[in-house]
């Protein structure tokens, strides 16, 4: 709760005018760089050549743009990388080449890159990297240091935080990829950004993600508003044939109440993002794209989204004579949190 507080109290202060906070948010080049690291992660060319344009006018030079969307193959790969370099290449064309070009990255290092890396990585982290995984594959081991933390991040023409500003966005919008997104979260820390900051990447990744809910995000689920925890969205698929289907998309941490659908049962077919369903005395269970939850009538039960993640499933009313639905208590902060 101290935690939300003090979020809220810097978004006053800063539409307020006050600038004593403002290092605390993400200045528009930052929220720009956010926004293109997601859409080229993604694929959605559309939209990144939109966050190019944004970013270009506020700052961002084309060499820093070059340095970002080339490091996306290292989270992405060379396919969304190349398409994204060849969305950048056309705006820069179509703007008639006005923007700063910035400057190049200084020589490359000389001597061991496997050395020049682990030196890199270990001040990245703030700690030598190492465990069983390593050992394990220990080509991956090599290939992180040697080529990763060498080749990729000595390039200073842009800096650490930047790119893990960059590299936070596009794994936050990657889909199993929950542990390498934490282990950058706390890199993030580890070069300068606030926990403020970190929560606004994350958020506005998560916008960029849910405009490519496959069944559409539809309108704020202000009706059932009283009912969930967090923001949702509802759009309709169909009622015909006596077989209601609703769209349903959560924003993070977003969960509905216990309640119970009486008479009727539903089904949830999982489309994108991690979430979770848990029957009343049971353990809950993690959902992934995929992954079918039929809920029999009288059951008791929440879902919702994971922490770090929007979810989305299709909701399927079974057909029933008088069926109805029961809202019952929220699901605690603290029942909630010990989920991972």
């Amino acid at each position: 709760m101290l935690k939300k507080l003090f979020i809220a109290i810097v978004a006053i202060l800063v539409l307020s005018g006050e600038n004593t906070m403002a290092q605390e948010i993400l200045s528009a080049k930052q929220k720009a760089i956010v926004e293109a690291a997601s859409y080229a992660a993604q694929g959605n060319q559309n939209s990144l050549k939109n966050a190019l344009i944004k970013g270009l006018n506020a700052g961002v030079s084309v060499n820093e743009y070059k340095e970002i969307l080339v490091q996306v193959y290292a989270y992405c790969g060379f396919p969304r990388s190349l398409n994204a370099l060849s969305t950048l290449m056309q705006t820069v064309e179509e703007r008639g080449n006005i923007d700063q070009t910035g400057p190049q990255p200084s020589a490359k290092p000389q001597g061991s890159p496997l050395v020049y890396g682990t030196e890199n990585q270990t001040k990245l982290v703030g700690s030598e990297v190492k465990g069983k995984l390593f050992e394990f594959a220990p080509a991956i081991d090599e290939y992180l240091k040697a080529h990763l933390f060498c080749d990729i991040f000595s390039r200073d023409n842009l800096d650490w935080q930047t790119r893990e500003l960059a590299t936070v966005a596009m794994l936050a919008v990657r889909d199993g990829v929950e542990s390498q997104l934490n282990s950058h979260i706390a890199i993030a820390r580890h070069n300068g950004l606030t926990e403020e900051q970190i929560t606004e990447i994350l958020k506005i990744a998560s916008q960029t993600k849910a405009e490519g809910v496959i069944f559409g995000l539809g309108n704020e689920n202000s009706a059932y508003a009283q009912y969930f925890i967090g923001k949702s969205y509802l759009n309709k698929i169909t009622t015909e044939n006596g077989v209601p289907m609703f769209n349903v998309t959560f924003e993070p941490r977003c969960r509905n109440n216990w309640h119970i659908h009486h008479k009727g049962g539903q089904i949830l077919l999982v489309t994108s993002g991690r979430g979770w369903y848990q029957a009343w005395g049971e353990k809950a269970r993690e959902l992934h794209p995929g992954d079918v939850v039929n809920i029999p009538p009288e059951t008791k039960h929440w879902h919702g989204a994971a922490k770090d993640s929007w979810f989305t499933h299709i909701a399927v009313e079974v057909p029933s004579e008088n069926g109805s639905n029961e809202w019952l208590e929220p699901v605690s902060d603290e029942e909630y949190d010990k989920l991972p």
